[in-house]
């Protein structure tokens, strides 16, 4: 319990300390900055669900649970993107105004970020060593790029530098509740494991290829992305290997 409860509040908190250098940037990050940014965390992304997530769902409940569970994680974040409407951090030109602009792209990443506490919680739950642990960093390095892109977001729609922080923080405190929800209930029922690991493994797939490759690519910064996207792969590989 402990543990669960120390990996998801420093996951969660990686978005505010992502979100730290918006209090003393003068100029905003240059597209090919944030597109690098986000392919790396593309790349943490997929090796962790990929050779962790994913073999460890195989071999607790077989295929059948990891075909349920990975498409769960997905049909789950279709239907969250249906319903919030989706707001693009750096290509948007929509005539929305501050204060509902503001406010959709709060709640689209808070939601986004329900099921990746689900991801942490479930990961803890599983008998496999340090997978907990590892989905954490995972989450946690995702968080961090993410936290910085939301704070400039905000700060672009006139909002102070440090009330864009502090946002940018809170969004991601929503995970350590789903966190502990997804440790509590695979915890009693142990035959939910295998459904939650390929649970978040589809929920992760789904976030890489439809919001983080696209968005890494849409500046014309492909093959710096795709190079910060390997990087980022052999990075969680390493990481993964090391533990």
């Amino acid at each position: 319990m402990k543990e669960v409860l120390i990996g998801s509040i420093l996951s969660a908190l990686s978005t505010g300390l992502g979100a730290l250098p918006i209090l003393f940037l003068h100029n905003s990050l240059t597209h090919r900055w944030r597109d690098i940014l986000l392919a790396f965390t593309a790349g943490i992304m997929t090796a962790a669900s990929t050779m962790s997530l994913i073999p460890e769902a195989l071999q607790s409940g077989g295929f059948t649970a990891l075909a349920i569970g990975l498409m769960l994680g997905v049909v789950t974040l279709t239907l969250l993107e249906q319903n919030i409407p989706h707001i693009d951090l750096e290509h948007s030109k929509s005539g929305i105004q501050f204060d509902e602009k503001a406010m959709l792209i709060i709640a689209a990443i808070t939601l986004h970020n329900l099921p990746e506490g689900l991801s942490v919680g479930v990961s803890y739950a599983s008998d496999a060593a340090n997978t907990g642990n590892l989905i954490a960093l995972a989450i946690g390095l995702q968080n961090a790029p993410e936290g910085l892109l939301v704070a400039l977001f905000l700060v672009q729609q006139n909002i102070t530098k440090l009330k864009a922080f502090l946002i940018a923080t809170l969004t991601g405190t929503v995970e350590i509740f789903t966190s502990l929800l997804g440790f509590y209930l695979t915890s009693y029922i142990s035959s939910l494991v295998s459904y939650g690991l390929s649970f978040a493994a589809g929920a992760m797939l789904f976030i890489i290829y439809k919001e983080l490759i696209p968005e890494s690519h849409g500046d014309g910064n492909e093959r710096f992305a795709t190079y910060s996207f390997i990087i980022g792969l052999l990075f969680m590989i390493f990481l993964i290997n090391l533990f």
